[in-house]
């Protein structure tokens, strides 16, 4: 009699132990499809915003040192989405998108409309705060990494200053002198704004100031320094 009280209580014992390790099992692997949902979702949400960031600096010229760095990014951002799901739609959507970004060239006349401008900034942006994550995380130096923001800084200040340069040379073949002039003082704006050495921005203001002062020729006020001060405060 006693034996088959031992019994029974063992056989309760085994029954709870086998339940607690079924239940253990199904909480672990419900915590690992989420822990992976979210992953993918994540890498997702990274691998797009790079490809885009990468498609961009192809298409304004960035150092190809630069767009390596990023096509590495990208490749690691793939190779983790494939390990966690190899035949899924987002593994196939996303080699598309990367197949699409290699084929992408510097474009030879700019970026034209408005809306692309702000697209690259975003983009822009982003990378050179990636890079500056990456330096942290020591990946690549962190002197590098500061190297490379302001190379990108200053990519992005160019490519907004050019764009305006561009949309004012089809302003003046048009015959519209007062946009074009616009465009060319929001250009000067942007370069003076811009937090780099004035060497480096040197050239590109003189180039833009003799186009304003094509459209709008020095006024004639005598000799004299307040005559030369208050015509670069209006040419501002």
């Amino acid at each position: 009699m006693l034996s088959d009280n031992l019994l029974y209580v063992v056989l309760i014992a085994l029954v709870g132990l086998a339940a607690l390790a079924a239940n253990y099992v199904i909480t672990t692997r419900e915590a690992q499809n989420k822990f992976r949902a979210n992953r993918l979702k994540w890498l997702k949400q990274q691998s797009e915003h790079t490809l885009n960031a990468l498609a961009v600096l192809k298409e304004v010229g960035s150092r190809p040192d630069i767009i390596d760095k990023l096509n590495q990014h990208a490749m690691s951002l793939i190779e983790e989405i494939n390990a966690l799901a190899p035949d899924s739609d987002l593994m196939q959507e996303i080699v598309r998108s990367k197949e699409s970004t290699d084929r992408i060239q510097k474009r030879p006349g700019g970026l034209e409309s408005d809306r692309a401008v702000r697209r690259a900034q975003i983009y822009l942006n982003f990378a050179e705060k990636l890079l500056l994550e990456m330096g942290k995380k020591g990946r690549i130096t962190p002197q590098l990494a500061q190297a490379y923001q302001q190379e990108l800084y200053w990519l992005n200040v160019s490519m907004v200053t050019e764009a305006h340069i561009n949309q004012a040379e089809r302003m003046q073949k048009n015959g519209e002198r007062h946009g074009a002039l616009a465009h060319y003082k929001h250009a000067k704006a942007v370069l003076v704004r811009a937090t780099v050495p004035q060497q480096q921005k040197q050239a590109l203001q003189q180039r833009l100031q003799q186009e304003i002062d094509k459209l709008q020729p020095k006024r004639d006020y005598g000799a004299g320094a307040l005559a030369d001060s208050l015509d670069d405060y209006l040419n501002q």
